[in-house]
């Protein structure tokens, strides 16, 4: 008894002393005289600088002008999201070294802008697994209906919305029929957002000849100028507080390809049997959701990416970053 209360007294003895020392350290409300109000201004709790906001900035070999009060502040707003959301700016950065790679040439070979890419940055991040709560999934967030209506398979085991390749494709024919219609590319974006219908409706309605003249609800207006400072900050990162190293990149992982004509009854099986571990087995081929690829005799087939497991090690030395001014080095 006499030993528990004299820890009770230990403990409440540096209690106070404690409460004593941060009473001596730091000054009341009341007291006026330790701390100014005009010290209190000159030492800012962090450091939030207004990111550069160009004048002009060219989307798909248009020149939008910037200098319009309206457009300037949106563009403003955008630029803030992207320099102050760092945890996402800085993986769209680093996983764009590996699928920038695999979505320009596609992009080229079926005539759309390069700068379409940055559209397909904003709606996932660059993450190839992005799911929205509306179940619009992979790079390019297609929707189930509409990834089908673009050729791609969605079913029980194989959804092509996570395929890179075949949804860059599928992508490249929606962004292309847009473009028919409106002949402006901004203005085929918005419609990615809000839909041809939408788009179409607002347009006469409005009297407007393009997207930027429109009055849109806010996360149409929104999505235009996301994907104009997604393209500014991939242009230079350092200007806006991103400083990457080549290591820092995420690269390309070497695959090979294998044809399946016949039903593969267990993915895991399989995996083991090319001396693959099923994760990477997944990791290279997303579009494989579930543990069997059934395919019909004389069917569609399959092309998976075995991964070259020896490459597939974290070598800093070897990350070549996609865009030199990406990094700092």
């Amino acid at each position: 008894m006499k030993l528990k209360q004299l820890l009770i007294a230990i403990v409440l003895g540096s209690l106070a002393a404690s409460q004593q020392a941060c009473a001596q350290q730091t000054p009341s409300s009341d007291d006026t005289s330790s701390l100014s109000d005009e010290s209190a201004m000159n030492v800012p709790p962090s450091k939030a600088i207004n990111p550069y906001v160009p004048t002009e900035i060219t989307f798909a070999g248009k020149r939008i002008d910037l200098r319009r009060a309206d457009l300037r502040e949106r563009m403003d707003r955008e630029l803030i999201t992207f320099t102050y959301g760092h945890t996402t700016t800085l993986l769209m950065i680093k996983r764009a070294n590996r699928y920038f790679p695999i979505i320009e040439p596609i992009l080229k070979e079926c005539g759309v802008p390069d700068d379409l890419k940055y559209l397909m940055a904003i709606e996932s991040s660059v993450d190839i697994r992005a799911l929205s709560p509306a179940k619009a999934a992979g790079l390019w967030q297609f929707m189930p209906a509409t990834g089908k209506e673009f050729g791609l398979e969605v079913s029980a085991h194989v959804d092509e919305r996570y395929h890179v390749e075949k949804a860059t494709r599928a992508a490249c024919k929606y962004l292309k029929d847009g473009y028919a219609k409106y002949g402006d590319w901004l203005t085929v974006a918005a419609s990615y957002n809000a839909g041809f219908a939408r788009i179409t409706s607002e347009l006469e309605k409005q009297k407007a000849e393009t997207s930027m003249d429109m009055w849109l609800v806010r996360e149409t207006s929104r999505y235009m100028f996301r994907i104009l400072a997604a393209k500014q900050v991939f242009a230079s990162p350092r200007r806006y507080g991103f400083m990457l190293r080549a290591a820092d990149l995420y690269p390309t992982l070497p695959t090979k390809p294998y044809e399946v004509k016949s039903t593969i009854a267990d993915l895991g099986a399989f995996a083991r049997e090319q001396g693959v571990p099923m994760s990477l087995l997944k990791e290279a081929n997303p579009w494989l959701i579930s543990n069997t690829l059934p395919v019909r005799p004389g069917g569609k087939t399959y092309v998976i990416q075995l991964p070259v497991m020896k490459k597939w090690t974290y070598d800093p030395a070897s990350t070549r970053p996609h865009s030199p001014a990406w990094v700092v080095e």
